[in-house]
């Protein structure tokens, strides 16, 4: 059975007012509006344009025909980082970037990446670990405390504002109203996290690699995906989808085109907007 998101009102002279405000509303507000978009796929320019900030929005300032998509990207600053942010400067859309403490120090151009990062404002920062597990995953969620200490050394290095996360190698989410955990041996180091107050953020929707670490199928795939998750109500939350890639995926001509294009068509479709993972359902909320 499909959810019921919202009701509709049987006032004419009311919808007309209220489809007035909500456009402008859109034009005004939205991060993911442009009034001019340069439709050449190819992202070469190597300038950083200036971008709007995105306001926080809540669930009524959204059209009840809407879905929202957070787009997220993890294991930044990394190989990619740069492409990224040019797609998203060229197409004024907002995104949250889980960075690695480890990677804003591995060299001189992961140093201006995370420098690129922090004054783009279409780009949210969010604590991805310190180490990245060392990728021996299994071995990193063993000691639960160690886990909590690597992410306090990742906030306290980048000095990231809040306590939005999300594991390595790991599925997990710790809000008041979401706790799932997709490796049992994760669970301890997981409640560990959420006791410590951090707010772990998993994801609805993996665009994955090939086995050269490019993206992997095309665009028109990934957004026949999107449109199944939101028909079958597959999202954690009803009407908001958390997207995920990453960073060193980008790093070819075909994997920036064809990000570039599943972003244009998802605007273009005119039945999503884009948010901020800050901006999440009850993620505000005090941890219980």
């Amino acid at each position: 059975m499909r959810k019921i998101f919202a009701g509709k009102s049987t006032n004419k002279t009311f919808l007309g007012m209220f489809a007035l405000m909500s456009a402008t509303s859109a034009l005004l507000y939205s991060c993911n509006f442009k009034n001019e978009v340069n439709n050449d796929p190819v992202v070469n320019s190597q300038e950083h344009p200036s971008a709007e900030i995105a306001p926080k929005m809540d669930d009524e300032s959204v059209d009840p025909d809407k879905r929202v998509i957070y787009l997220t990207f993890d294991d930044g600053p990394n190989q990619g980082t740069e492409n990224l942010l040019k797609i998203l400067d060229k197409r004024n859309v907002c995104a949250t970037a889980f960075l690695v403490g480890k990677h804003a120090y591995g060299s001189k151009k992961q140093k201006d990446d995370l420098l690129l990062l922090k004054q783009n404002p279409l780009v949210e920062l969010a604590n991805h670990s310190f180490s990245h597990a060392h990728n021996k995953y299994t071995d990193f969620y063993k000691n639960a405390e160690s886990v909590v200490h690597d992410f306090d050394i990742a906030k306290d290095s980048l000095k990231l504002s809040d306590k939005i996360a999300r594991t390595p190698g790991r599925n997990i989410w710790r809000l008041n109203n979401i706790n799932v955990t997709d490796i049992k041996g994760s669970t301890a180091a997981a409640d560990g996290l959420k006791k410590a107050g951090y707010k772990v953020i998993g994801w609805d929707l993996e665009w994955r690699p090939s086995q050269k670490m490019t993206l992997k199928g095309s665009h028109e795939a990934m957004i026949k995906k999107v449109d199944s998750i939101f028909f079958n109500d597959l999202e954690k939350t009803s009407r908001h989808l958390v997207f995920l890639t990453h960073d060193q995926y980008l790093r070819d001509t075909d994997s920036i085109n064809e990000l570039d294009l599943f972003i244009e068509k998802l605007q273009k479709s005119n039945k999503f907007v884009f948010r901020k993972i800050s901006q999440y359902p009850k993620i505000n909320e005090v941890l219980n």
